[in-house]
This record gives C-alpha cells, sequence and structure tokens, in this order.
C-alpha cells in the first residue's frame, strides 16, 4: 500500500477550513501573546558572530599565506653581496630543513627554490651537514654546490666542483680574508706557461689562463699564504687527481690534455649525477664533435659556453650569436674550459660510455635530475614534448 500522504492544516483543500484558519490567524496577531512565546536564547546569535569572525579571520590568513608564498614565501631583503652569514646545518638535515635555515638568514629568496634546484640538480642524498660561512650575492647553485663539498674547516678554502676562475678568485678573497684579493690571484692564474714547466700537463695550453685546471677541492690558508702558492697547491692537486687517468680515448680523437680538460669542464656544466650518467652525456658530445654531416655537423651545441660568457642563463638570440665561444655559431671547442671539472668529469672523458658512442646525439633531463638520450632529432623532441 502507498504511503499516506501528509498534510498540514493549511494545505487541506476545504475553502472554509483554509478561510476560517486565515481569520483565525489574524485575530490571534492582534493580542499581546509575548508573556506566552517561548524565550529566545541568545546563544545562536552569539554562535553566528564568532563563526563570522573565524570565517573572516581565517580568510585573511589564507590570502596573506598565498600572497606570501606568490612572493617567494619571505618578504625580507637578500643578504646584500659580500656580507656574510654563519650557519650550522645539522646532522640528518633534509633540502627543505636547509633550504629554510638559508631562507632565514636572507641568503635565498625562499626555501622552495631552494629545495626544487636540489631535486633539479639530484643532490638531496649529497648535501653535508656542518658549520657554514655564507656570503650575499651567492647563486643557488653555489650554495648547493658549498654544502655538497663540504664544511670548511677554520683558515679553509672550499673551491667546489663547476666554478670558474673568476668564482674561485672570489672565494680565495674570502677564505683569507682580503689578504689574497681577488685580484691577485685572477693575475697570477693568467697564464698557465709560467708554471708549464712544473706542470707538465699545461704545455698545450699555451698562454691561455688556468681556467678549468684549478682543481675543485678543499684547501688550507694561513698566514703565509700567496696568490702564487694557492694556484700552485691547486695545480699540484690536478696532477696528483689525474695521474690514474688514460689520456688515450681523448688523444685518439685528435683532442690534447688542454682540449679534454675543455670538452670535462662542459661535461660538468651540463650534467649532474653519477659517473655513469656524465660518461655517457661525454660520449653526446664525443658524437656530434665527431660527426661531420647531420644531425650535429661538428657542432657542439651546448648552452653552458656561451652562459660562461654572457655570466647567466642565455637567450636563444646568445647561444646562436656570432660570438667565440657559441657552439652553435662556431663548430669544434670553444676557447677555453668553461669552469674547473671534478675527477668524475674529467674520467668520464677519458673513458665515455662505449655504448653510446656513435649511437646518440641528443639528451636532456627532467626537473628530478632523470637523463634520456636519443639518437635522432625526432625521438629528442617526443621525449621531452
Amino acid at each position: 500500500m502507498p504511503p499516506r500522504k501528509q498534510f498540514t492544516y493549511s494545505q487541506r483543500p476545504n475553502h472554509a477550513a483554509r478561510s476560517a484558519h486565515a481569520r483565525g490567524e489574524r485575530e490571534f496577531r492582534t493580542y499581546d501573546t509575548s508573556y506566552i512565546r517561548p524565550k529566545q536564547s541568545k546563544g545562536p546569535i552569539i554562535f553566528a558572530i564568532v563563526l563570522a569572525l573565524v570565517v573572516v579571520g581565517g580568510l585573511v590568513w589564507g590570502a596573506t599565506a598565498l600572497f606570501g608564498g606568490l612572493m617567494g614565501g619571505s618578504s625580507a631583503e637578500l643578504l646584500a653581496s659580500g656580507e656574510k652569514a654563519s650557519l650550522t646545518v645539522a646532522e640528518g638535515s633534509g633540502a627543505q630543513a636547509i633550504g629554510k635555515q638559508l631562507q632565514e638568514a636572507r641568503l635565498v629568496p625562499s626555501a622552495t627554490d631552494f629545495t626544487k634546484r636540489v631535486s633539479e640538480l639530484g643532490a638531496d642524498a649529497k648535501l653535508k651537514s656542518g658549520a657554514y660561512l655564507f656570503v650575499g650575492g651567492t647563486s643557488v647553485d653555489d650554495l648547493i654546490a658549498q654544502i655538497i663539498a663540504g664544511p670548511v674547516s677554520a683558515g679553509g678554502l672550499t673551491v667546489p666542483e663547476g666554478v670558474t676562475l673568476a668564482k674561485t678568485a672570489e672565494l680565495v678573497a674570502q677564505a683569507t680574508n682580503g689578504k689574497v684579493t681577488a685580484e691577485a690571484f685572477t693575475a697570477a692564474a693568467s697564464d698557465a706557461s709560467v708554471y708549464a714547466a712544473e706542470f707538465p700537463f699545461l704545455a698545450s695550453a699555451g698562454t691561455n689562463s688556468l681556467e678549468g685546471f684549478l682543481f675543485p677541492k678543499t684547501y688550507s690558508v694561513g698566514d703565509g699564504t700567496t696568490a702564487e702558492s694557492l694556484v700552485k697547491t691547486m695545480l699540484a692537486q690536478f696532477q696528483k687527481e689525474i695521474a690514474t687517468l688514460s689520456w688515450s680515448y681523448p688523444e685518439s680523437q685528435g683532442l690534447s690534455t688542454y682540449d679534454a680538460v675543455k670538452l670535462a669542464s662542459i661535461v660538468e656544466r651540463e650534467s649532474s649525477g653519477d659517473e655513469p650518467v656524465r660518461a655517457k652525456v661525454a660520449a653526446v658530445f664525443y658524437n656530434r664533435l665527431a660527426t661531420q654531416g647531420e644531425p650535429s655537423n661538428g657542432f657542439l651545441q651546448s648552452d653552458a659556453t656561451t652562459a660562461y660568457e654572457v655570466g647567466h642563463d642565455p637567450s636563444a638570440e646568445e647561444v646562436h650569436a656570432q660570438t667565440p665561444y657559441s657552439t652553435y655559431a662556431n663548430p669544434g671547442l670553444p676557447p677555453t674550459p668553461i669552469c674547473s671539472p671534478g675527477l668524475d668529469c674529467l674520467q668520464a672523458v677519458c673513458a665515455p660510455d662505449q655504448e653510446a658512442l656513435g649511437k646518440y646525439f641528443f639528451f636532456f633531463f627532467d626537473k628530478d635530475a632523470n637523463y634520456f638520450f636519443s639518437e635522432t632529432y625526432e625521438q629528442h623532441q617526443k621525449t621531452f614534448s
């Protein structure tokens, strides 16, 4: 049986009943019924007011948080260039915690910028704990490089992998408190031929600067340290590090030691991660150098060489401009190395991935530092599209 339909009094279909109901209601309204009506509690009103305040406060907080996030998470000005900041990274600290410390020290605009770049470089597991002395104006990449290299003991100089001669000179001035100026160090490292008799690996560098040969390492500095003594210490370290390397492969490709260091410096700036990845990237550049026809015509096509020349991430117009360091406009290697390569990049150039040689001409890496290699440009386009 279908459920019985429920009616209210006013919904009854009898016209007379509706009329009587309406008349009774009008009469009821003419009497003072306040004394028989139940008292209304003020609780709901108070609750509504409190709720409204909470909602408005939440909206204001959310807008502030959102605006702060869009502005990089910090409204404080960054530390002035050259101004120093001490920071201690606790044991077990991850990129997020370190990024927060750097932001609070006004070394980076936001912790997110730092953690994102650490992830892109695949450096999460390489960050080291300890006491650091950072300088305002240092790029995020250089901050990461310093933390990967580890803390510097008192009176120490750390030269991270992938830094230029100019940046090394700045680090020297900071480590010596200006006793060895950046200008003095740059002058001492301006002519490789001055040191070639003592360090034979410099013979093919001619009178070029020592860019590429100032080995990335931590060095002790003291009151008696001079620009020349530091240069010789770094060259001696380079000689020690390469002692076990075989240069037979680069020589078989017509490269001198100087040429091999140029290539290693490009591999340093164009790759990150472990040695197998570096070896594969080195193979790609060897393939491009050796090819006289398509797809590379002997052009390395590395943005990093132009970045070295212009001092920032280059535009498409800049990398294709007819300048000495454009490896899009000029075939072969650039005039000089573009940074100080680490041992793994030198090793990669001496022993490139054999399976990748003659096979891969293109590569790219994603935000998680995963590398993808392609044989043709069409495959390359599909890989990252």
